[in-house]
């Protein structure tokens, strides 16, 4: 026979259900506040309208993006190829839809490799201190000495030219800002009272940066990796430009501009599409990382 203590709430349900509502209430206000500002919204949408297009893209083209056809070379956008035909008769529209596969996947393999390794790291530094922290924060500055693009390159050329080594090369290149931001916050948690106990009860430093640090500097990584997202979309396509990124015959909006560059005056349309693809995608990331930004910055919260 079970015992009914006064003043305890003795269902489960009860005590769980509760914590349901706060949760969706905080999304909404999350979603209010991002919707004061037109600009984020738009970013928001250019950002959902493109990884759209990225998934679904195989079903969306009207042409084989990689079918050669000689006698519609060099056409005129028109009814039947709307962006028109690259040198040989090769559909833009079709390559500017698949190649968002390769541009916007690429600055999203970027962030989300600096953004893991930096941050662990940039935490890691920051629990520890010392000798590591001096030594880990001393490879960043000579990393941060140099040009980034600089960087890039000479990594991308040691590598080989290729879509994944350009890829790797701006990870690398991007690791040190991560890695500066997340030891900055951990060095403001290290005191804190909770992080004080925690130590007094053996936590190891493995618990300490995944239980406690990473969760209180992810806000300020997120907006990071978020405004990260548009740069590394542009550096690709600045490698495949130069050509040490994605090779012949694969659709990239880097390298189709770089092609374009060839018939610029003539058939403007080979590198234009391609360049306000890329201007606009890094447009979108950006303006929606500016609007996370500004929603956890509280004094223009408060405005």
């Amino acid at each position: 026979m079970s015992v009914i203590e006064p003043g305890v709430n003795n269902h489960r349900a009860d005590i769980v259900a509760p914590d349901v509502k706060p949760r969706f209430a905080n999304w909404r206000r999350t979603f209010h506040l991002l919707s004061r500002s037109p600009l984020t919204m738009l970013g928001l949408a250019i950002m959902l309208i493109v990884l759209f297009i990225m998934i679904f893209s195989p079903w969306l083209v009207p042409h084989d993006p990689n079918a050669i056809s000689l006698t519609d070379r060099l056409q005129a956008p028109s009814a039947l190829h709307w962006f028109g035909t690259d040198e040989v008769g090769r559909d833009l529209f079709s390559r500017v839809l698949i190649g968002s596969q390769q541009s916007v996947a690429a600055g999203l393999a970027v962030v989300i490799i600096a953004g893991t390794i930096g941050s662990l790291l940039g935490c890691f530094s920051g629990v520890v201190g010392g000798v590591v922290d001096a030594l880990i924060m001393r490879c960043m500055d000579i990393m941060l000495s140099v040009p980034s693009l600089v960087l890039t390159m000479a990594l991308a050329a040691a590598l080989g030219p290729s879509l994944f080594n350009a890829m790797l090369a701006i990870a690398v290149v991007r690791i040190p800002f991560y890695v500066r931001l997340a030891r900055g916050q951990t060095l403001m948690l290290r005191h804190q009272a909770y992080m004080q106990a925690t130590r007094t009860f053996g936590a190891s430093r493995w618990h300490l940066i995944t239980w406690h640090v990473l969760r209180n500097v992810m806000p300020p990584l997120v907006v990071q990796a978020s405004l990260d997202i548009g740069t590394s979309i542009l550096m690709a396509a600045t490698l495949g430009f130069i050509g040490l990124g994605a090779q012949q015959p694969t659709a990239e909006w880097g390298a189709m501009v770089s092609n374009g560059r060839n018939y610029i005056l003539d058939q403007w349309w080979y590198s234009a599409f391609p360049g306000v693809a890329i201007l606009i995608t890094a447009t979108g990331f950006n303006l929606f990382g500016d609007g996370l930004r500004d929603l956890l910055d509280p004094k223009s919260r408060g405005r």
